[in-house]
C-alpha cells in the first residue's frame, strides 16, 4: 500500500509539474526578469513531492521514490529542462531523505518538513543548478540564488507540503497511514 500510495502521489505531482512548467513558470520567470536570482523563489514547487511522500509514507526511501517518479512523469509529459529533471529529482528527494534519516524516520512535524525542504533546495542548487543553469553568475548572485531557493524550499515545500498532508489527513483520505491515525487521535482528545 505504501508503494502504491507514493506512486499515485508522484504521478499527480508529475502532472502538476507539467502544468506548472507550461502555464505558470513562464509568468514567474517574466516577473523576475530584472533580477533573475530571485526567480529561485519558485523552486519549492518542485520539492513538494518529496516532503509529502516522506510525511505520509514514513519509510526510508519514500521521499526519494516519490520525487523521482514525479520527475519521470514530468519528463515524459515534456518540459523545458529535459532529462536534467531526473538529476534534480534525485537531489531533491535525497535532501528530504537525509533530514528524515537524521531523525531516524521518527519525527514528521512542521520543523522536519521545513528542514527537509531547505536541505533539498540547497542540494539541488549547489550540486546541480549552479553548474547547469547559472554558471555565469557572480558569487554574490549565486548566494542570493541559493538564499531564495532555501527560503522557497522551507516555505513552499516545507510549510506547504506539511499543510497539504494535514489537509489530506483531515479529509480521512490518509486514515490507513500514521498521519491519519494521529489526526483522528487529536480530534478525540479535544
Amino acid at each position: 500500500m505504501d508503494l502504491i500510495t507514493a506512486a499515485m502521489l508522484a504521478v499527480a505531482f508529475g502532472v502538476a509539474f507539467w502544468s506548472f512548467d507550461t502555464f505558470v513558470y513562464p509568468a514567474v520567470a517574466a516577473v523576475f526578469v530584472g533580477f533573475p536570482p530571485a526567480g529561485e523563489l519558485a523552486l519549492g514547487v518542485w520539492l513538494v513531492p518529496a516532503i509529502v511522500g516522506g510525511l505520509i509514507v514514513r519509510r526510508p526511501g519514500a521521499a526519494l521514490f516519490t520525487e523521482l517518479v514525479a520527475a519521470n512523469i514530468e519528463l515524459i509529459l515534456g518540459n523545458g529542462w529535459g532529462a536534467g529533471v531526473l538529476l534534480s529529482g534525485l537531489l531533491q528527494g535525497l535532501g528530504v531523505e537525509l533530514v528524515l534519516a537524521l531523525f531516524r524516520w521518527k519525527r514528521f512535524g512542521l520543523a522536519i518538513a521545513v528542514l527537509g525542504g531547505m536541505l533539498s533546495a540547497a542540494l539541488e542548487i549547489t550540486c546541480y543548478e549552479w553548474w547547469a543553469y547559472v554558471p555565469g553568475y557572480s558569487v554574490a548572485w549565486r548566494l542570493v540564488y541559493l538564499g531564495c531557493g532555501i527560503v522557497s524550499g522551507g516555505l513552499i515545500a516545507g510549510v506547504g507540503g506539511w499543510a497539504l498532508v494535514r489537509a489530506l489527513a483531515r479529509t480521512g483520505a490518509l486514515n490507513a497511514f500514521p498521519v491519519g491515525q494521529e489526526m483522528r487521535e487529536s480530534r478525540r482528545s479535544r
